[in-house]
């Protein structure tokens, strides 16, 4: 099973390949790729799923996943008493800024209006915060950010088969953000994969912050043997 230097390495691989993955969007190279992915989303899709989808873009606001946030951080701060995970937590709004700071500073128009198919009107405060440009996707920023976290948490700390059908409903969740956001045309999918791949790659980072258990400590320490010696 991976360890720690796994994870690490996953973690710098996916925010190295956000960094490269941007520099493709600022010069435009996914510009007629991102139309057809949306269209055909569209026309392939049925409209039975503008309901849910719309739902998930409730789930994906700042407003909620802030309070997602909180929850977990009171969690390891209060009941794990995990304090350097506590604190390396608030790389989530390190996410939020560099998503930001995206929209402002790549070129990269969203989708025309005429492709919306949102049929929810939520009026949190952030609905009627609007950036120039698209990328990437805050929704997708902060959803892959706190599953990395939650999915990697159970891995290093869980057991038994309720840990599984979590890791896997995770999983289902983080798809469905991903194809909603294109389907409601909210975002082309250069947006989402810019998401995925910054808020994959901090989640990650900061499980590295997690103490391991003994058996665990001796798992990473045999797996690094054996790297060594092949």
């Amino acid at each position: 099973m991976p360890g720690k230097k796994t994870i690490f390495l996953s973690s710098i691989s996916l925010f190295l390949g956000f960094i490269y993955f941007s520099y493709l969007v600022a010069k435009e190279k996914f510009t007629q790729l991102d139309f057809d992915i949306t269209v055909k989303f569209q026309d392939n899709l049925s409209s039975r799923f503008d309901y849910p989808f719309s739902a998930l873009s409730v789930l994906g606001s700042a407003e909620i996943t802030t309070l997602i946030w909180i929850i977990i951080f009171l969690f390891i701060l209060l009941i794990k008493r995990y304090w350097l995970t506590a604190a390396t937590l608030f790389s989530f709004f390190a996410s939020v800024i560099i998503e930001v700071y995206g929209k402002v500073a790549v070129f990269h128009p969203g989708p025309p209006f005429f492709m919306f198919k949102g049929v929810i009107d939520y009026n949190f405060p952030s609905h009627y915060v609007h950036t120039e440009y698209s990328y990437p996707s805050g929704h997708m920023t902060r959803t892959a950010f706190l599953i990395a976290f939650i999915f990697t948490y159970l891995y290093l700390k869980g057991s038994g088969i309720f840990r599984i059908f979590v890791q896997i409903s995770l999983i289902g969740l983080l798809v469905a953000m991903f194809v909603s956001r294109i389907y409601l045309g909210e975002h082309w999918v250069s947006d989402v994969i810019g998401g995925l791949l910054l808020g994959g790659s901090l989640g990650l980072f900061t499980t590295l912050t997690l103490p391991l258990k003994p058996k665990e400590v001796i798992r990473d320490e045999i797996l690094s043997e054996a790297k060594l010696g092949g």
